[in-house]
């Protein structure tokens, strides 16, 4: 039996996100069609509490009135509506949390903006974060590291025999942060640390590709299915170098950092259990 609903777009499963639906029984999604932020929100990634859908083009012409009557006859044992400061519905988004307040006959919780760092934590603060590379400051804002997955494709080649051996991966519908990554991977249920590149290959052709490269482990074998990855740190922007000998001095220089960040957070996680 619901009797508190958490409402919003939930478009970023932030920490500001995180605090209406800790708060609430079931939560009710306004979907716009698409999720940049978290494509894929079920309940089985982010919450055990039910989640229902409202789709933004069915509901955009109700009034605010009209709203609420559609609550109270999905929701008949409501008791209390939990929403964030910025929350608007109805007709032109011209209904606010005080209109909530004045035709629903139960409980309206309004939760305050929270600020992090001195960011608003917002789904476009979390946008922006992940499409300049920051992804220390996104993984803050959603309370988790920012995770994205994608499919094995075929690549050039030139890893495997220049440089190092890269997982190619196909990546559709999420914000991809540019630059070079220590990242978490899992495949098929196994994780490994590993480095993600991000961006065009200025040195090679110039195309743009998503690369990752498993630290001390070569897979063999293509991979069927879904890869995940996590990224947890930033190592440095893409660049153009005047050979592939550069190239790859570079990335002997990438692993090293990246195997130093895994020594010092493994000693810092120590220090602190």
């Amino acid at each position: 039996m619901i009797e508190t609903i958490a409402i919003g777009t939930f478009d970023g499963m932030h920490i500001a996100h995180q605090k209406l639906i800790d708060l609430s029984d079931g939560v009710v999604v306004v979907s716009k069609g698409y999720e940049s932020l978290t494509r894929g929100w079920k309940r089985s990634l982010y919450t055990n509490k039910p989640i229902f859908v409202y789709q933004l083009k069915d509901i955009k012409h109700l009034s605010a009135r009209e709203f609420i009557d559609k609550l109270y006859m999905d929701f008949p044992n409501l008791k209390k509506i939990v929403v964030g400061y910025d929350f608007v519905f109805g007709k032109d988004r011209s209904a606010d949390s005080k209109a909530l307040q004045k035709y629903f006959k139960g409980s309206v919780e309004v939760i305050d903006e929270i600020k992090l760092n001195g960011k608003s934590v917002h789904s476009r603060v979390v946008r922006e974060s992940v499409g300049n590379g920051d992804v220390e400051l996104a993984s803050k804002l959603l309370g988790r590291p920012y995770r994205i997955d994608g499919e094995q494709v075929r690549g050039q080649g030139l890893g495997s025999k220049e440089l190092v051996p890269t997982i190619n991966l196909n990546i559709k519908g999420y914000i991809l942060p540019p630059g070079i990554f220590l990242v978490n991977v899992e495949i098929k249920r196994v994780k490994y640390k590993a480095i993600a590149f991000v961006g065009h290959r200025l040195t090679v052709d110039g195309e743009f590709s998503f690369e990752i490269h498993i630290l001390g482990k070569k897979l063999k074998h293509s991979i069927d299915g879904k890869i995940w990855v996590e990224f947890i740190k930033f190592i440095r922007d893409v660049k153009k170098f005047d050979t592939i000998a550069k190239l790859k001095e570079q990335i002997k220089i990438d692993l090293k950092e990246a195997n130093n960040m895994i020594i010092s957070s493994s000693f810092t996680k120590t220090i602190h259990s």
